[in-house]
This record gives structure tokens, sequence and C-alpha cells, in this order.
């Protein structure tokens, strides 16, 4: 492999993984907020559900119309959860060199 595919593998390894992780965090931080806040109109709710609305819309097309919003989300948690560790074990398949 040439030095320019090197390093693209190793920032593609190094991206996408993360953000799929922050993914899942967000999802699981919306899941556990909207639990321990009874205000649907609450300042935090709002701000995670506009950060994980693009998260969601994908999932929800393939769920059946009138999912509960609490499902939806616990879904795209597992969704995205499942993409990042598939990712994780691409790249440690593909032996790559470690980023340093």
């Amino acid at each position: 492999m040439d030095e320019l595919t090197t390093r693209l593998l190793l920032t593609v390894n190094v991206v996408v993984p993360l953000v799929l992780f922050m993914a899942a965090i967000y999802l699981g931080l919306h899941m556990l907020f909207a639990r321990l806040i009874p205000r649907p109109a609450s300042p935090v709710l709002w701000f995670f559900s506009v950060v994980t609305g693009p998260l969601t819309r994908p999932i929800r097309k393939f769920l059946p119309a009138g999912t509960p919003e609490g499902r939806v989300r616990a879904v795209s948690f597992v969704v995205y959860l499942l993409l990042w560790l598939a990712v994780r074990a691409a790249f440690v398949g593909m032996g790559l060199p470690r980023p340093s």
C-alpha cells in the first residue's frame, strides 16, 4: 500500500468510529435525560432532540408508523452501537498500523 492510501485509511479509521461512538453516546444521554426530566418543554430535552433528530430519522423509516419516540431512540442507539463495533472490527481485521 502506498503512503497516501495508508494515510487515508488511518484517517477513516479514526473519524468514522469516532462519529459513530459520539452518535451512540448522544442517543444514550438523550434516553437517560428523557427518563430523568419529566417536563417535555425542557431546554435539555430540546437540545438532545435537535442533536439526535438526524440520527433517528433514518432508523424511523424502517420502524412501523406510530412507534413511540423512546423506542425509536432505543433502536437507534443499538444500531449505532453495532455499527461502531462493526467498523472497529473491520479496521482491526485490516491490520492497519495504529494511529499514533
